[in-house]
This record gives C-alpha cells, structure tokens and sequence, in this order.
C-alpha cells in the first residue's frame, strides 16, 4: 500500500478552508515543511508551526483569509507517485495566467515557477495554487 504524503497535506488544507477552519494540522515531514514554507513566503497562508504530542511531530498552517474569501481558491498536485513530472527551467508550467504559483523541487530545495526561472533550475512540478 502507498500513501501518497503530499497529497494528504493538500487534501487537508483544501478541505479546512472549504470548511472555513482557521488552521489545517498534520504529521510533519521535512518535504511537507519545505512546502509549507514555499507557501508562506507566496502569501497562501498565515503562519507555519510545529508541535509535538507524545513522540510523533505535527505541522499546524494557519490558513489566510480576506474576510471570508479563502486565500488559496484552487490547489492541485501534479507530480504524484504513479507518474512524476518533470520540467526544465524552459518548460516550467505558468499557473492561471500568472495569476498562481507553481511549486518545484529543484535540487535547491522547494521554490515557486518564478524562481526556478530565475535562477535558471528545473525540477519536479509538486503541485498548483491559485
């Protein structure tokens, strides 16, 4: 059986603000944290922690809101353990128009579209936000 980790991260974080929750938790990973801080520095979200209960770490995000609009209106994977996608730093995917961010793992750690392009870096598309 495979558990797909970052799928389950943004399924949660989907979920909380369709449900309009002030924060989403889950079990922390340094990939999931990686992502979490790609997503704080674009602005989707408040506030990234992490607490412990017994022996296990746990990642709460506090989720952003303008009034009552949710700060991230669509997040998608992309990549996914059956079939990852690659691009080069040429071929990285734009996001509605520039309107969203595309997260990639590079071998600089997690960045948006924009930076990958900047420096010039293509990796493994992760996910979508808009």
């Amino acid at each position: 059986m495979s558990f797909d980790q970052v799928s389950d991260m943004l399924t949660r974080i989907r979920n909380a603000q369709m449900a309009g929750n002030a924060d989403a938790s889950m079990p922390s990973s340094k990939f999931k944290l990686a992502l979490a801080r790609a997503l704080y520095s674009s602005e989707y979200i408040e506030e990234v922690s992490i607490f412990s209960e017994g022996d296990k770490n746990y990642l709460r995000l506090k989720l952003k809101y303008f009034g009552t609009t949710p700060a991230i209106k669509g997040i998608q994977r992309v990549s996914k353990q059956g079939q990852r996608i690659y691009a080069g730093s040429k071929d990285l995917p734009r996001v509605k128009n520039n309107f969203g961010v595309a997260f990639i793992s590079t071998s600089k750690g997690i960045m948006t579209d924009r930076q990958a392009r900047k420096e010039n870096l293509g990796g493994e598309v992760v996910c979508k936000v808009w």
